[in-house]
């Protein structure tokens, strides 16, 4: 990360993944986890979804969604959560390509 001087206030750019920037395990998942509750909240309120019927649509308990919304979602995998967003009526794609470096990334793009 490159570190810089503002006013007197050391400021350091961002890697682009706020979970490996805190030196957080597993920051790659979280990122992606945290990137389809994103969406998922969107939907949810786009349609006008309370819990319970985001829960049934979704095929999660209403608390569930509840913990979901406030950003609780490590009992959730990414599997599930792109189940959610399938029943809330997104597509997802994912696309595999050969990686231009020995060890290839993981990236989602949402919009």
């Amino acid at each position: 990360m490159k570190k810089r001087v503002l006013e007197d206030i050391e400021v350091e750019t961002g890697s682009g993944n706020v979970f490996a920037d805190l030196g957080l395990p597993d920051a790659e998942k979280l990122k992606i986890k945290s990137g389809l509750v994103i969406e998922i909240t969107r939907a949810v309120r786009k349609l006008g979804l309370t819990q319970e019927e985001a829960g049934r649509r979704m095929g999660v308990t209403q608390p569930k969604v509840s913990a979901m919304l406030r950003g609780d979602f490590a009992n959730l995998s990414e599997r599930k959560l792109m189940a959610c967003l399938n029943r809330l009526g997104y597509d997802i794609e994912i696309k595999v390509k050969p990686a231009a470096e020995p060890v290839g990334h993981l990236t989602i793009a949402i919009g």
